[in-house]
């Protein structure tokens, strides 16, 4: 059993499926689940150092596709929930994210809020095309200083 979990990520790691790999991981990532993909980005780049941009822009994107997938969900959930109950949700930080509109996506990078605030940003049918740009931007920032970060204190691994 060991040698097949040796296996499996000494193939995980190989750049051919490295990056796909944390291209999914990174997707999932932004979904509502809570997990993170940092460790993924940077176990990658500390077995392969040539993959560092690569890497980066792999993570952001696919972070940034679970930001648009969870977009769309909250989008769906609103569509159902006005028809089943015939009401209009107003709330404080439904205003404040109003008030904000598709900049406040820049925030999607942090923890326990940001997925949650694509799925927002859906339910309030915040332009979906600005949003998904302001969300690829904080996104890309957060994976280039995590990385640099982790790298700078663990240079050659944990």
């Amino acid at each position: 059993m060991e040698a097949w979990i040796e296996s499996l990520l000494a193939m995980l790691s190989l750049p051919q499926y490295g990056l796909s790999t944390v291209f999914v991981v990174a997707l999932v990532s932004a979904t509502l689940l809570p997990i993170g993909s940092e460790p993924a980005v940077y176990g990658l780049i500390t077995l392969n150092p040539d993959l560092f941009w690569p890497a980066v822009l792999v993570a952001t994107a696919g972070n940034t596709v679970g930001g648009a997938i969870s977009y769309w969900m909250g989008y769906g959930i609103e569509r159902a929930y006005e028809r089943v109950t015939h009401k209009h949700v107003e709330a404080r930080a439904l205003k404040w994210l109003e008030r904000f509109g598709a900049k406040a996506c820049l925030l999607a990078w942090l923890p326990l809020v940001g997925d949650p605030l694509c799925a927002v940003a859906g339910w309030l049918r915040l332009p979906f095309w600005p949003c998904v740009v302001y969300m690829a931007i904080g996104k890309f920032a957060r994976y280039l200083t995590m990385t640099a970060v982790l790298l700078w204190f663990f240079p050659g691994g944990l």
